[in-house]
Order: C-alpha cells, then structure tokens, then sequence
C-alpha cells in the first residue's frame, strides 16, 4: 500500500463519507475489473520504447464508467477528476504525483471501444454481474434489483 499524500487527505479532519463516496466504494467492491480489463486487453496499446507510455488499463475503465454512472462528457469527466477527491480515490489518481488523464486520452479510449464493439460488451457483464448479486445501477445510485413485478 502506498504512503497517503497531502493531496489525498488534505487537513480535513470532520469530513463525512458522501453519497458519491458510499455509491463508488461500492462499485469498486462490486464491479470484477480485473475480469473486464481482460476482455480489453487484446485490443489496448502496448507500451513502446521512446514516447508516453499509455495510461493504465483499469484506471481508463473506471474513468469510462464514471462518464456513463454521472452523465459526463470527455472534458467534464477530466474537470470532475481534479474537482471531486471521490472521483480521484475511485480512479486511483493521486494529484500530489501525476495529473488526471486529458479529455482526448479520454476519448481516444472511448473510440478504441467503439471500434472494437467493446462498450455493449463490457456494460452487458456489468449488468448482468449486478443482477446476480441484487443490485442495478440507475445513473450513479444503486438500488436493490426488482424481485417481483409487484410495486
């Protein structure tokens, strides 16, 4: 585990979990991400030699999620990144020692997606995964899965 940096906490010392904090912690617990970077793998760059190395797999799938769970934009989710410590945490960015990824990295993961048929694939297991283990996902809240049809 690595030493928390000042950019992670801050000087908070009465800050309470919020709802965004609660539904990603929980999305974090629940989501199999190592089984869907898996499925993505095959088609995501590898790094080379001289150049930027490509960000990694799993932190670009989290930030992919949280552009559908919130409802942003590829320049929103960027600005959403440095703005929300929750959004940060769930992502796995700390600001002490690396910026967030820009908004064309963003939409360059997006449209290799896209390319690949990969975004219906990947949010097909999601629901089905959390079908299974009772819950839904309904624009960033989860709630229980419906087990009747009775309201």
């Amino acid at each position: 585990m690595r030493q928390q940096s000042l950019a992670d906490e801050g000087f908070e010392r009465d800050r309470k979990p919020t709802r965004r904090d609660q539904f990603l912690d929980e999305m974090d617990t629940v989501i199999p991400w190592k089984q869907l970077c898996k499925v993505i793998k095959p088609f995501y760059p590898k790094p080379k030699g001289a150049g930027r190395p490509p960000v990694g797999l799993e932190r670009m799938l989290r930030i992919h999620f949280l552009q559908h769970w919130f409802n942003l934009s590829d320049p929103a989710v960027e600005e959403a990144l440095y703005d929300s410590r929750a959004m940060r945490r769930f992502v796995g960015i700390d600001l002490g020692r690396e910026p967030a990824p820009d908004e064309s990295t963003v939409c360059k993961f997006r449209h290799r997606l896209e390319a690949h048929n990969l975004g219906d694939r990947l949010f097909a297991l999601i629901n089905d995964y959390l079908q299974e283990n009772g819950l839904a996902v309904n624009t960033g809240t989860i709630v229980d899965a419906p087990s009747s049809t009775k309201n």
